[in-house]
C-alpha cells in the first residue's frame, strides 16, 4: 500500500478513535450495538484501540442479530 493511502487511513482511524472517546465522554449511558458483520467488527476493533491499555470498553456493547429482508417484487 502506497504511503499516501496508508497516511490517509491513519488520519481515518484517528478521527474515528477521536470521535468514540468524545461520546463515551459526553454522554452517560451510551452503547455500541454488534452485528457480527464486517462494519461492527471494526467498530469494536477503533473502540478497544480507543480505551487500550484501561478497561476493555467505556461502555456496553449489545449484540443485536437482525435479517433485512427485501421482498422480490419491489
Amino acid at each position: 500500500m502506497d504511503q499516501k493511502r496508508l497516511t490517509h487511513l491513519r488520519q481515518l482511524e484517528a478521527e474515528s478513535i477521536h470521535i468514540i472517546r468524545e461520546v463515551a465522554a459526553e454522554f452517560s449511558n451510551p452503547v455500541m450495538l454488534y452485528s457480527i458483520g464486517k462494519d461492527s467488527s471494526v467498530m469494536l476493533h477503533l473502540a478497544r484501540k480507543a480505551f487500550y491499555p484501561g478497561t476493555l470498553f467505556a461502555f456496553p456493547v449489545a449484540a443485536c442479530r437482525y435479517r433485512l429482508e427485501i421482498p422480490r417484487d419491489v
